[in-house]
């Protein structure tokens, strides 16, 4: 199977690349469609441009086939580069004061503490971040890690769906629902969920969530989307004011300057950029179902846990978390201590694996992803890679 899905993708054939998770790889298929759009803009880019004669109605075809995917109303999505992008016009739109607290936990991705970082330089809020037990194998005890934390400063939650380095599934469901139960703003940083795992974003519950489409939906580069629900769209302000945007919109029952709501008006309409990458994300929720994708997701989830199970068996090192809170298409798996990038280079210029390692909380951590064009030959090679570098 996997052997003949890797036709349909770009990705050179001298390079066994297993870090899917990073930036994620588009079919050519989808990737055809996404230079249309690009040779449709450059044929008649003012025409192209303008959102009454065609960019608006497309947008909003590409929000709704999305919305499909995510469990909830077009209306509560829009488009942006990536969830980094999305997450920042969230932390940038919040009333936050001296002494108010963003708990989040101590896996978060190091983009996002940086954004943290800065909102608590610009208005004196407080990041608290919590340790979260490892390994990972209960909710009871993720969400008590959590809620325990909250106190009457605790102004907003900021945790990871799946998180990046440690390649875990957060069990967030409990946890918002008591977030939301204070008052206290509940933001998640979907960027490695959809496409991966099941996501419905209404019965979530979250304030806001941000993903990426270019990842484990495999969109083209720069496509993503950011949610916010009913009741807090209005409290969203564009990073960018642009064409989009009205005076009034902060009023009861304004639109943009589009006709659609201020939110949806205010991000997505802003000038001068190429949406070629958004407009195809139906493309590739239309690739996924035509070539039977729940089937690839769940051989690549046996292939990740084979081969995470290889791993632990030679280094003798403890997973991170049970099979139940470890994301389905993507590992971290501890490796005895080694320099993380001069490792990296060897399994590049010795092996031709793409791979990430990288140290975390004292461990070296080898982040395999696993996607429709990935064998279990390459598995294969990556263990016996792993095993003569480290002797094992």
């Amino acid at each position: 199977m996997s052997d003949n899905l890797a036709q349909h993708f770009l990705i050179d054939d001298d390079v066994i690349f297993l870090n899917h998770g990073s930036f994620g790889a588009c079919p050519r298929d989808v990737f055809e469609t996404y230079q249309r759009w690009q040779l449709k803009l450059e044929r008649q880019p003012v025409a192209f441009l303008d959102p009454t004669r065609g960019l608006g109605d497309w947008m909003k075809d590409a929000r709704v086939a999305l919305s499909k995917e995510l469990g909830t109303d077009a209306n509560n999505i829009v488009g942006v580069t990536n969830a980094t992008a999305g997450l920042n016009i969230v932390a940038r739109s919040l009333d936050l004061k001296p002494g108010d607290e963003i708990l989040t936990s101590d896996h978060e991705y190091a983009a996002l503490y940086k954004t943290w970082d800065y909102e608590a330089l610009r208005t004196g809020a407080k990041i608290v971040p919590i340790k979260i037990p490892l390994p990972l194998v209960s909710e009871a005890e993720f969400t008590e890690a959590i809620v325990s934390s909250f106190n009457t400063r605790t102004k907003v939650l900021f945790l990871s769906h799946i998180t990046s380095g440690t390649a875990l599934l957060f069990p967030i469901e409990n946890a918002i629902k008591e977030a939301k139960a204070r008052g206290i703003i509940t933001i998640i940083d979907g960027a490695h969920a959809l496409g991966h795992i099941k996501v419905n974003l209404d019965k979530l519950g979250a304030d806001f969530y941000a993903g990426n489409c270019h990842k484990w939906l495999m969109a083209p580069k720069g496509s993503a989307f950011l949610y916010a629900s009913p009741q807090m769209q209005e409290h969203i302000d564009p990073l960018v004011i642009s064409h989009g945007w009205t005076k009034d919109s902060k009023s009861s029952g304004a639109k943009g300057g589009f006709g659609n709501s201020p939110y949806i008006d205010g991000l997505e309409m802003q000038g001068t950029r190429d949406p070629s990458a958004w407009l195809s994300v139906p493309a590739a929720i239309d690739f996924r179902n035509n070539n039977n994708w729940d089937d690839v997701m769940r051989h690549c989830q046996s292939l990740t846990q084979e081969t995470a199970q290889r791993l632990q068996k030679l280094t003798g090192l403890p997973p991170l978390g049970s099979v139940e809170f470890c994301a389905p298409q993507m590992i971290s798996m501890p490796i005895p201590d080694c320099d993380p990038l001069q490792f990296q280079r060897q399994l590049m210029d010795q092996y031709k694996i793409e791979i990430p390692v990288f140290s975390w909380q004292e461990r070296t951590i080898v982040r395999l992803s696993v996607q429709g064009y990935n064998t279990k030959a390459h598995m294969d090679h990556l263990v016996s890679a792993i095993k003569n570098l480290l002797n094992l």
